[in-house]
């Protein structure tokens, strides 16, 4: 099912979770144990990230090599190993960054071969930290992979040819309520989500966030700006200190001066645990209130604080 159509379908907020996959190599039993650790809240939707391989050049046998050092199992086969397992729709991820036109269009037609409905198109980070460069006949924005994903749709490849089936996909994209850290400002980012909005996408899930507020006003800012498809509210559960001080550094977003104080009023573990929980609990329970469409979870393969705060949502969600 395409989510899409899901969230016409639905009368009430369904859940969508992301995972990471696994290293190339390793066994896929793994993610599957944590998969299963959620089959229990009936996820409707699985998404599989992808990023741009890293890599490192060392010296072996006297030649130096360019080795990758962070080589992840494709989205690709792990998105239709998910589908045919649990029958649960996987979203996998495409991205700018260490693909061509030509590859990406392989990648989609093999998606389609496996009957996945779904994908969602960023950009990526940049290879090794450095700034983003596109692969030769490549990406630089992910509106120009919606743009390719857009054109399969209706049939018209890189190559044409006669008697091409037109693909079937439903496209997401990211958007970012407090602004993409390298926007100059947010108006300029707001053009570009409408950039991608209008060469097809047709569902938006959010990076994270931790006032409700927040997406209200940002859901407005859309509706003004002309964007309407389904804005989901992606979702990040903390449960340490530690991870809330990391999270302005890593992803330039606000923390709540009443998520602070009370992580700052946390003695323990325990005591962090349950705050983090309770507060994450309220801010969903705001945002199923205020009518999106479902929620996406960023478990990151973890299991534990997640399914913690599924469980004092799991009433307000459709089963």
């Amino acid at each position: 099912m395409k989510l899409n159509e899901a969230i016409k379908t639905y009368n009430k907020p369904f859940l969508s979770m992301e995972i990471v996959p696994p290293r190339k190599g390793s066994d896929i039993e793994t993610i599957f144990n944590s998969i299963e650790t959620f089959l229990p809240f009936n996820p409707k939707f699985i998404s599989v990230t992808n990023h741009q391989t890293q890599f490192e050049f060392k010296e072996i046998n006297g030649n130096i090599l360019k080795n990758p050092k962070n080589k992840q199992a494709g989205p690709v086969g792990l998105a239709g190993a998910i589908r045919h397992r649990y029958q649960i729709e996987p979203i996998p991820h495409l991205i700018c960054g260490g693909t061509n036109r030509f590859q990406l269009e392989n990648v989609l037609v093999d998606l389609q071969f496996l009957g996945i409905d779904n994908i969602f198109v960023v950009r990526g980070d940049a290879n090794n930290g450095r700034k983003f460069e596109a692969e030769k006949d490549g990406f630089h924005y992910a509106t120009e992979i919606v743009e390719q994903v857009a054109a399969m749709n209706q049939g018209k490849y890189t190559f044409p040819a006669e008697n091409l089936s037109a693909t079937n996909f439903c496209v997401g994209v990211a958007a970012y309520p407090e602004k993409h850290y390298e926007a100059l400002n947010m108006q300029s980012d707001l053009i570009n989500l409408k950039k991608k909005i209008n060469a097809g996408a047709d569902f938006i899930i959010t990076q994270m966030f931790f006032d409700f507020n927040i997406y209200k006003n940002f859901v407005k800012t859309l509706h003004d700006a002309g964007i309407d498809v389904p804005v989901i509210p992606g979702i990040k559960p903390i449960i340490k200190k530690k991870i809330l001080d990391m999270i302005p550094r890593a992803f330039f977003i606000d923390i709540p001066h009443k998520l602070v104080e009370l992580f700052d009023r946390a003695r323990t573990e325990a005591e962090e645990f349950k705050a983090g929980t309770i507060y994450m609990t309220e801010l969903i329970e705001e945002l199923i209130d205020f009518g999106v469409p479902a929620i996406h979870l960023f478990t990151m393969g973890k299991g534990k604080s997640a399914k913690a705060l599924l469980k004092n949502i799991t009433n307000s969600l459709q089963e």
